[in-house]
């Protein structure tokens, strides 16, 4: 039996990775921080000092593109990077005093847009939904 369109649970998973994604684009905007920078500085506001291979690592993203946000979060003033002392091909990400002040204003806001996708969900079907997640993120690695 063909499935139609909307019966692909990817397509389901697209479209609802598109609203979440502009509707956090709108929130970020006034603050000049795309999306996906704000995942580093989400990691940067939970650990300062982390280095570009743990980002890497994290989110699960190639060097280059790691090394591109991280350059341009350089360039607004949010970040420094730094070469580590004991390897020279490690940089380490830290917070400028912008960036810390940032989080003050992104926090707030990315706890609020936590509370309203999960709004009307139970504790319990978000534990299944992390576990449902997790077996198609493992059926799909597994045919990589």
């Amino acid at each position: 039996m063909k499935l139609s369109f909307q019966d692909y649970i990817s397509i389901k998973l697209h479209k609802t990775d598109l609203h979440l994604t502009s509707f956090i684009k709108a929130k970020l905007e006034p603050f000049n921080l795309a999306p996906e920078q704000n995942l580093i500085m989400m990691l940067l506001w939970e650990q300062d000092g982390i280095t570009q291979n743990q980002l890497v690592e994290r989110l699960n993203k190639d060097k280059t593109n790691i090394a591109r946000m991280s350059s341009n979060l350089e360039n607004k003033g949010f970040i420094k990077r730094i070469n580590c002392k004991d390897d020279r091909r490690s940089v380490r990400l830290y917070l400028t005093q912008a960036g810390r002040d940032l989080g003050d204003k992104i926090i707030p806001i990315a706890e609020e847009f936590n509370e309203i996708v999960c709004r009307g969900i139970s504790n319990e079907e978000l534990s299944q939904m992390e576990r449902i997640l997790a077996k198609m993120n493992s059926n799909v690695q597994k045919q990589l």
